[in-house]
């Protein structure tokens, strides 16, 4: 599980705490087929691999440390090729780094997710706590980070990173709606988001005509091995050896896996609302255009490309020739391979999702010159586009009693005005999981967010948690009249003013001093960069400052926060998609 929020409030008492397949041959469905697996064709996988295999990742004690040599830390070894020579385990000389800026890795991604959410404790985790509804490419955003982190050459930073995504899915518990426990911790839960990203690309490579090798298959599953025991898992949940991994993952499949919500929601919600990217975020007319063209079509090739033992169990639709258009996407996608390297770079591409307004490089230029095409072609859109008549506005309802004399009482709850803007803020902002609720999910969506953004440590990280818990309970306190655990819109609407009570002061100030990392007391160019990924002159309220101090930061914060003033710079943190 790889992102998702947390149910249990920390230091908070309480319960709880991201087809077209027929029954022919094996290469009919999405799902490797033996012959592809680099085994025999048996079901059992059983037998031998055919031809000269490399080393398998080692075997014997069961512990990380059992997979790295006297030299290396745990879980790095580097395994021998069949030449003889020492292959790295992560960083470019690695068989995975080759797929990292490889344009067919979006479409095994879609179909790893799909898979993941299909298990009962990460579909149940994703519903719960995750923000890819709401916010989906800050989410993918983050995630091309974390793999980028994670799949690295820097020992340091791998391990800061596996310890981050550990606490974060520490705070993940909670049940589902058969009211089975669900644990981001889960031993078997986390083996199978590794196993579902190893045999989504052995898949990506077969369905695009370059299937994998044995040799580059076992070098592959032993890079995800080491990536397993980064995360510091105990081995036996991920077999040790290829050939026994391909019928633990057809078990799981075949006996696990459900149509979850979550799944559901992948396959068939989020393209209908999914929400313009930044980069065509002006365009809004366009973008809902090509959404509603690219969206089925999306969820037809991933459905087509996941095993037809899921297929069957879920009940997922056949759509014909979806089999022929999964097929042919793959390979379309596969020749982008050949465009040049700089434009299929992964960094650049989570720079075009969360692009920074004052950069002057190359994928920021590439952003405005998009923008402004998309304009242009949304212009002619709107031009070829008839225009609908505006309708008629509804006549006022007759008075049943005459008005008491003086001026009418205004408030949030009854002034349309005022109630549209809480409306709109409790939708953007604090329904970070867009479920129409605000819980202790959302709030620790935001702590996450802010936290990744700055890097913190441990301690850091767990003030700020601990600060937005505050503050959860004391909305909690303050705005949940009915005690139904949560607040909706209608409750946040009628007490809105009150929102920035002593929890959101510490909040900001906790905020402020993870941001200030040379504790000066104040926060500087970089530091202001850091947190927002911007300049100080693109923000009205700081613009003329070169430092911003601790009051006025809180100040801005618990404004922007109690929905009493707008803010690009928390924005773009906290609203954009």
């Amino acid at each position: 599980m790889s992102g998702g929020g947390s149910t249990g409030v920390p230091g908070g008492g309480g319960a709880g705490a991201p087809g077209d397949g027929g029954p022919g041959s094996p290469g009919d469905s999405g799902a490797t087929p033996a012959a592809d697996r680099g085994a025999d064709p048996p079901a059992d996988h059983d037998a031998p691999p055919a031809g000269p295999t490399a080393p398998t990742a080692p075997t014997g004690p069961t512990s990380p440390a059992s997979q790295a040599t006297p030299t290396s830390p745990a879980g790095q070894a580097t395994p021998t090729g069949p030449a003889g020579h020492a292959t790295p385990l992560f960083g470019p000389g690695a068989r995975f780094h080759t797929f990292l800026n490889d344009p067919r890795w979006a479409l095994a991604v879609l179909r790893a997710t799909v898979l993941e959410a299909a298990h009962p404790q990460i579909g149940a985790a994703l519903v719960d706590n995750s923000t890819f509804v709401a916010h989906p490419w800050r989410r993918l955003r983050n995630t091309f980070m974390s793999v980028q982190r994670l799949f690295g050459a820097d020992d340091h930073i791998r391990q800061r990173e596996a310890d981050r995504l550990n606490r974060l899915h520490s705070r993940l518990t909670g049940t589902d709606a058969r009211d089975r426990p669900y644990a981001g911790t889960d031993p078997a839960a986390r083996a199978w988001v590794v196993a579902t990203l190893f045999e989504s690309v052995v898949t990506m490579c077969r369905l695009s005509g370059q299937p994998l090798e044995q040799d580059a298959m076992e070098r592959l599953y032993a890079e995800f091995r080491a990536f397993h025991a980064t995360m510091g898992d105990a081995p036996g949940h991920l077999p040790e050896q290829l050939q026994d991994f391909w019928p633990y993952f057809d078990r799981v499949v075949a006996e696990e896996l459900e149509n979850t919500e979550a799944a559901r929601v992948i396959l068939y919600r989020l393209f209908e609302h999914l929400p313009a990217p930044p980069v065509l975020s002006g365009v809004p007319t366009l973008w809902a255009a090509g959404r509603a063209v690219a969206g089925p079509v999306i969820g037809a090739i991933t459905v087509a490309s996941l095993p037809e033992a899921f297929r069957r169990r879920a009940g997922l639709p056949e759509v014909p020739g979806a089999q022929t258009l999964m097929q042919s996407a793959y390979l379309a996608v596969g020749m982008a391979r050949f465009l040049p390297e700089s434009w299929l770079r992964t960094e650049n591409l989570a720079e075009l999702l969360d692009p920074s307004p004052d950069s002057d490089s190359a994928p920021a230029r590439t952003v405005a010159a998009l923008q402004h095409t998309a304009r242009r072609a949304a212009a002619l859109l709107r031009l070829m586009t008839p225009l609908t008549p505006e309708p008629e506005p509804a006549p006022a309802p007759a008075p049943t009693s005459a008005p008491a004399p003086g001026p009418a009482p205004q408030s949030w709850a009854t002034d349309p005005a005022p109630r549209r803007a809480a409306d709109a803020f409790f939708r953007e902002v604090l329904d970070q999981t867009g479920d129409g609720f605000v819980e202790w999910p959302d709030l620790a969506a935001m702590a996450r967010e802010l936290a990744t953004r700055l890097d913190l440590d441990e301690p850091q990280e767990t003030r700020l948690y601990q600060a937005f818990a505050d503050w959860w309970r004391e909305l909690q306190s303050a705005l949940d009249t009915d005690g139904d655990g949560r607040v909706s819109a209608e409750e946040y609407a009628a007490a809105v003013p009150s929102l920035a009570g002593p929890a959101l002061i510490r909040a900001a100030e906790v905020l402020f001093d993870g941001t200030d990392k040379d504790g000066s007391g104040s926060i500087d160019a970089d530091e202001y960069r850091a947190l927002f990924r911007t300049a100080f002159h693109r923000d009205p309220a700081v613009a003329a400052r070169t430092t911003y101090t601790r009051a006025a930061f809180v100040k801005d914060f618990l404004s922007f926060m109690s929905g009493r003033a707008r803010s690009t710079p928390y924005d773009a943190v906290l609203v954009d998609p």
